[in-house]
């Protein structure tokens, strides 16, 4: 039977027993910054009915993230105790949970615990189908191909583009040696650059523009597509931490150079301030 690798349960050691480095520990910490730019947890708070309600939506919204990830980890602990002798290898190794779930419980109680599953999956992809579909229609066609579009055009428009988009992954997923994490990981990095730096500059600083966002969006974009193609030195980096910074130099610099935001969204922002100030 193998013996149980002491070292990935180490905060600060690969698998292999090196210690990981700066950057190393950075890029993990980096994961962090992606959340702002999720589309589908953004709208989860742009729908909260009163801003007295975010103090609360942000406690529930942590409590979940670190369950989350403390399950996941388990679950990685549990694998490497009940199945040693596994041959699960490269991307099977992923499956681990499926397999913890047939070893360990009776087969009734397995099938709700895989039920799950499928929710979560099916939770996560009509969340994701959705957002790219509102994206599509309403900031892409509507804006530069067709201002005066019906709403039942847009409605085609977001179904083609459903279509579109579910047969891209289905292709993506043909390929047996694609890890799950690894797409997640690319995905999170390219949205993390392209909105994170956009929605947390915008509660921080009230001079930025149209023009400095979008420039913004194109760097860090760009940064995290670029990057991620490149190996070796620094380009061992998660994409996400140079993408969210140079997004974020250009926010700056852009917003600055073209003149900063319009008196009416310093007003806005000096507005907001003021109440979140009286509330504290």
């Amino acid at each position: 039977a193998k013996e149980i690798n002491p070292h990935v349960l180490n905060l600060f050691k690969n698998p292999d027993g090196s210690t990981l480095g700066f950057w190393a520990i950075a890029s993990l910490m980096a994961w962090g910054l992606g959340y702002p730019g999720m589309p589908h947890i953004i709208t989860r708070f742009m729908a909260i009915r009163d801003a007295d309600e975010t103090k609360r939506a942000r406690r529930i919204a942590i409590f979940w993230v670190f369950l989350g990830l403390f399950c996941a980890v388990l679950i990685g602990v549990l694998g490497m105790t009940f199945l040693k002798d596994s041959p699960l290898q490269g991307a099977d190794e992923e499956k681990v949970f499926m397999v913890l779930i047939q070893a360990i419980f009776h087969p009734a109680i397995g099938g709700i615990f895989l039920a799950g599953i499928l929710a979560a999956i099916m939770s996560t992809v009509d969340s994701q189908l959705l957002v790219a579909s509102s994206s599509v229609t309403k900031d892409f066609y509507q804006v530069f191909i067709k201002r005066e579009a019906s709403d039942k055009e847009l409605v085609i428009i977001g179904r083609i583009a459903v279509a579109i988009i579910a047969a891209i992954a289905f292709v993506i997923a043909l390929n047996p040696d694609n890890k799950v994490l690894d797409l997640v990981s690319y995905a999170w990095a390219g949205l993390g650059s392209t909105f994170a730096p956009i929605i947390v500059v915008s509660l921080y600083w009230k001079d930025m523009n149209r023009h400095g966002a979008f420039a913004g969006m194109l760097v860090g974009g760009i940064t995290s597509i670029v990057w991620n193609k490149l190996s070796g030195g620094m380009f061992d980096i998660y994409e996400l931490l140079p993408g969210f910074v140079f997004a974020t130099i250009a926010i700056f610099v852009v917003s600055k150079l073209t003149g900063g935001a319009q008196q009416e969204i310093k007003d806005e922002f000096a507005k907001v301030q003021s109440m979140l100030t009286k509330k504290a």
